[in-house]
């Protein structure tokens, strides 16, 4: 195939070359108005013309909300579980202010027992009417279920705690406190005795 010459790629026609570009500048601009004729806005309202631009009442009532300083989030509360050597695992529901409870004192408590899936078993507060029979209790082992002596020593009076008793440190004889005195109460407590109890006591006075 021969090449063309520069000068005969000048005498070619174009493409871009129309017939238009030869018309005068009037009629021109005539065929463009009568192609794509303005658009004339005449004075708008101010609620329209804030639309357009983007701005809607919505918009104008989150955008502050969005460029308000963010205040200070404060972390929740975590209430921790500690565990004891005896296997007992509390919590600290309430700390008291009170005198704090030591091993042979006698303290005056209330407590809710459960079993381990939130059953109830006995309560020295009534689940109905909201009167409580507080029980006085030594801190003595001996006298009294050895995971629930662990829990009282070391609280302070007004103090609140929840634990889990495993069964090894609960009810191994049937004669330690607190145990009901009616007999309803008193087996159903005993017929779980061979499980972890969550007792949740209040510490109200020490004697």
């Amino acid at each position: 195939m021969q090449l063309l010459s520069t000068q005969t790629l000048a005498k070619l026609p174009s493409g871009f070359h129309s017939h238009a570009s030869k018309q005068p500048k009037d009629v021109m601009t005539k065929n463009l108005h009568t192609r794509h004729p303005l658009i004339t806005i005449k004075s708008l309202p101010r609620r329209v013309l804030l639309q357009l631009m983007g701005f809607g009442p919505i918009s104008l009532c989150i955008y502050p909300v969005l460029a308000a300083p963010m205040q200070d989030m404060q972390d929740p509360e975590v209430i921790r579980t500690l565990k004891l050597p005896s296997g007992v695992r509390f919590q600290e529901i309430i700390e008291g202010e009170g005198p704090e409870a030591h091993d042979g004192d006698y303290v005056q408590v209330n407590y809710v027992c459960r079993r381990s899936n939130g059953y109830f078993v006995h309560s020295t507060v009534d689940q109905f009417s909201g009167e409580s029979s507080p029980i006085t209790l030594p801190l003595d082992e001996n006298q009294i279920i050895k995971g629930l002596k662990d829990v009282l020593t070391g609280m302070r009076v007004g103090g609140k705690r929840r634990a889990l008793i495993p069964p090894s440190v609960g009810y191994i004889d049937e004669n330690l406190q607190p145990i009901p005195d009616e007999f309803g109460p008193r087996r159903s407590l005993l017929s779980h005795a061979k499980e972890p109890l969550i007792f949740e006591v209040q510490l109200l006075k020490i004697l």
